[in-house]
């Protein structure tokens, strides 16, 4: 029998700049049973893949199964613990779904203990929420909402606000940010803290605009209420030179830093930066988009954390509900959260899991539901370290074979299969592996879940043979100083080769 790689060139390109050996075979330090002479051959060309010396320096953890009948089909360090990068958002979520179920819904409410006489609010306004990762410019649903809330104060016979717009983000803890991440990305967008209360995935437009005249600053921009403090070194450069602006987050502060030149005449550069205060940052949003709508409010947008002292009965007992907000179901959140591999959905899911147990949303309470699920489904305890919830932590460790075993726990449980499996990025189709493994057995075959931090790639999931039979995999890579564009195609091409696997 003969196995199909995909694209012909494709392989001669990649054994050209990997040459194979045998000897490189005896790392992966595997003993297998003997087995059909497919399955054997399968094994072999796995192993001239994985074993390639262009990764002699990095590591390969690998752990292959068929769903149908339970064979352990290639194992390459498949119970060592590796850093997963967003692989972790696997465990997660079945977490997740496990114990919030697939018809979960956020809430966020808008509430207030004042009175309204004609038509005035004569008090603060506060809104409160469970984590909702929602209200974001995703299908224009934070505009919908937003519009919605003045509609249902119109409603409730209020034109104006005499009082503050206040956030009460109680509900989960405020350390935003997640164990073992790193101070010099803190200002990206991927690595948003979450908060109870969220707005445009708690990130801003930072925009960067030339002046009318060479040598002037740059006209730098942020929003109101994102809790940063915005410092600008940036000039207007001469018109065609280059553009060399950086901007970052100071680890001294909530401080973001411009610094370079923007041609004149050159567009305007606009960038997303994590917000330092999400609950503020909601709160601003709302204040201006109530004003925007004819709804006048006299008071600053607020904090409850800044303001509680102030305040009688802060925990809002004496509070009445103006209006109710539910977010689309887990499912369809979930959706985002694996296709996207959007990083501030996973660290809600995880708070919301603890939420769900201990009352108060924390990264630790959420750790503990996580590690009572796992036991419960017999995976062990020493199998895996959960620091956070989206990957983005390298305190994270996960052992191969233990992704692959979450990953059938929910192919064969009933409630989760079909959910979850739709939540999965499909090879050259959608999500992040929306252009890799096109024009082979593996495109629109293949789900799967990638993962990318600085030296770590991973691809686990689900793939059918050239019989029908499904396998499932987990594929990790850690410590390489190869491109990450070679890694990510030494991963697929197993994939394909598994796609092309039969045993006739």
């Amino acid at each position: 029998m003969q196995h199909v790689w995909g694209d012909p060139l494709r392989v001669a390109i990649l054994l050209t700049i990997l040459p194979l050996t045998n000897g490189c075979a005896a790392r992966a330090q595997v003993q297998y049973k003997p087995d059909s002479k497919e399955v054997q051959e399968l094994r072999r060309d796995l192993g001239r893949v994985f074993n390639a010396p262009a990764m002699a320096r990095g590591v390969w953890g690998v752990d292959i199964r068929s769903l149908d009948n339970g064979e352990r089909l290639y194992e390459l360090n498949a119970g060592k613990l590796m850093m997963p990068a967003s692989n972790m958002k696997i465990v997660t979520l079945a977490a997740a779904a496990e114990t919030l179920g697939w018809d979960f819904r956020f809430t966020t409410t808008l509430e207030t203990s004042a009175s309204i006489d004609n038509g005035v609010l004569q008090g603060d306004l506060f809104i409160r929420s469970n984590g909702d990762p929602t209200i974001n410019t995703r299908q224009g649903r934070g505009e919908l909402v937003l519009a919605e809330w003045a509609e249902a104060l119109r409603a409730a016979g209020i034109g104006e606000i005499r009082g503050r717009i206040i956030g009460d983000d109680q509900a989960f803890d405020e350390q935003g940010v997640g164990p073992g991440w790193s101070w010099d990305y803190l200002e990206a967008g991927y690595a948003a803290p979450s908060g109870a209360l969220q707005f445009n995935e708690n990130t801003a437009p930072l925009t960067i605009a030339p002046s009318a005249m060479a040598g002037e600053p740059a006209i730098v921009r942020l929003p109101a209420g994102t809790g940063l403090t915005l410092v600008s070194h940036a000039i207007t450069g001469p018109a065609g030179s280059e553009e060399t602006i950086t901007y970052g987050r100071r680890i001294d502060g909530a401080v973001i830093e411009v610094s370079g030149a923007i041609p004149a005449g050159g567009k305007e550069l606009r960038r997303n930066v994590a917000v330092a205060n999400p609950t503020l940052y909601l709160a601003q949003s709302v204040k201006d988009a109530l004003v925007a709508r004819g709804i006048g409010v006299t008071g600053d947008a607020a904090d409850l954390d800044d303001v509680a002292a102030e305040l009688v009965a802060s925990a809002g007992s004496d509070r009445r509900v103006l209006a109710t907000t539910a977010s689309p179901p887990l499912r369809e959140i979930a959706t985002v959260l694996m296709k996207v591999s959007q990083n501030l959905y996973a660290e809600t899911f995880l708070k919301a899991v603890g939420a769900s147990r201990n009352g108060l949303g924390t990264t630790q309470g959420g750790r503990a539901v996580v590690r009572q699920t796992l036991t419960t489904w017999g995976i062990p305890a020493d199998s895996y370290v959960n620091a956070d919830g989206s990957g983005l932590s390298r305190y994270n460790y996960l052992a191969p074979n233990m992704v692959t075993a979450v990953l059938e726990r929910m192919y064969r449980d009933a409630k989760h299969k079909d959910a979850f499996i739709a939540t999965l990025p499909v090879a050259g189709t959608d999500g992040t592996i929306s252009s890799r493994m096109r024009r082979t057995r593996a495109e629109a075959n293949a789900v799967a879940k990638t993962g990318s931090i600085a030296n770590v790639r991973s691809l686990s999931g689900f793939v059918r043979t050239r019989d029908g039979e499904m396998l499932v995999f987990s594929i990790l890579a850690n410590d390489f100083v190869v491109s990450a564009a070679t890694v990510n195609w030494i991963a697929d091409l197993a994939v394909e080769i598994l796609s092309n696997f039969t045993r006739r």
